[in-house]
């Protein structure tokens, strides 16, 4: 039987913070995690994932069950003031600020679909989720850089929920890489460019944080 720890990975730090911060980080070694929602039973492959001693964990953010590898890349941030954006607004910018970040050293066009993927066409690259905690929100995303498909599709089970655009397809014809897609650089390259990209998020959060303050001292 799988036995499922609590959340324990490096961006657990940031629940803590009491201002807008992101990491961007690489998981040392292969973790399963669980969705706020879902169960390994349900989720997960069991016979191998305890053959290969793979992790099992449950995080607080919803969305379905994901597997993070030493060739993804995990985009977090805590974002302090709820007013400033809806949380589809949140997903929408940091989707335009990655895909410009790609497109830095890629000419190919990446898109939003389903609610907060991103995806080259109808093949998936990165998903996101959302936990909302008292006076703070947090954004966490799985970038995969260059894991092979199969392996997605060898621990995990078909999901409960999936976008429409998945159309049933299994995970190994619905998943690709950014390497896959012909990125040229590596993945430390990657994470650079995506910092960089990143960031202005925050200061922009917090100066329309400041700007909607503003505007409401001035209305009363």
């Amino acid at each position: 039987m799988i036995t499922v720890s609590e959340y324990n990975l490096p961006d657990i730090q940031l629940l803590n913070e009491s201002t807008n911060k992101f990491l961007l980080w690489i998981p040392d070694k292969s973790y399963i995690v669980l969705g706020a929602s879902n169960n390994a039973k349900d989720a997960v492959v069991e016979d191998v994932t305890l053959m290969d001693d793979i992790c099992v964990i449950k995080r607080r953010t919803g969305g379905q069950t994901v597997m993070l590898t030493p060739n993804n890349i995990i985009i977090s941030a805590v974002i302090t003031d709820e007013s400033v954006m809806k949380p589809k607004d949140v997903f929408n910018r940091f989707n335009e600020l990655i895909i410009d970040a790609i497109a830095k050293n890629h000419n190919l066009k990446f898109s939003t679909r389903g609610i907060s993927d991103i995806a080259l066409g109808e093949k998936k690259i990165l998903g996101s989720s959302m936990y909302r905690g008292k006076g703070k929100l947090f954004y966490h995303a799985v970038l995969n850089f260059e894991e092979p498909s199969t392996t997605f599709q060898k621990y995990l089970k078909h999901p409960s929920n999936e976008p429409d655009y998945r159309k049933g397809r299994m995970h190994h014809e619905f998943v690709t890489s950014l390497k896959e897609t012909g990125y040229p650089e590596s993945i430390n390259h990657f994470k650079i460019k995506l910092t960089e990209s990143l960031s202005s998020i925050l200061t922009n959060f917090e100066d329309r944080a400041e700007a909607l303050n503003e505007a409401v001292c001035m209305t009363r």
